[in-house]
């Protein structure tokens, strides 16, 4: 393991697909980009997680993820739920966690839709490749 810094501390996966999960997560980690990686298979237990740790202050900055690769099309609560609860969050919270809407989805009302929300700095089409995960400058 190098020493160079990496671009980010940590970053969550939110996908429905555990399958997709995987794949996504040996790709960020073979970028070594991150240290550390966080999966959620559902957006409601995604959400939890960052109200929890937004609570605790003395973490909260630590353990954050600084980019959240977020799927549109999942069960309970979809990535359009999830982006509207997640504007609920503290300041501090959405300041620090970058959304990419990481979707299969190649539906245009989709691609306007996640425009609309200030946090999604980025769309790109499942699955992530090395090529997506250099060009990330958010």
């Amino acid at each position: 393991m190098s020493d160079t810094p990496k671009k980010y501390i940590s970053v969550m996966l939110i996908d429905d697909n555990e399958i997709d999960n995987l794949i996504n997560q040996k790709m960020i980690e073979a970028a070594d980009i991150s240290k550390y990686i966080y999966t959620h298979t559902g957006a409601k237990s995604a959400i939890e997680f960052l109200k929890n740790i937004e609570k605790v202050e003395e973490i909260s900055d630590k353990v954050l993820p600084d980019v959240i690769f977020l799927d549109i099309d999942m069960p309970l609560m979809d990535g359009f739920q999830f982006l509207d609860e997640f504007e609920k969050l503290s300041e501090g919270t959405r300041k620090k966690c970058k959304i990419v809407m990481l979707t299969s989805s190649i539906n245009p009302q989709d691609v306007n839709k996640s425009k609309k929300y200030s946090y999604v700095k980025q769309y790109i089409n499942k699955p992530l490749s090395q090529e997506n995960l250099e060009k990330l400058s958010i």
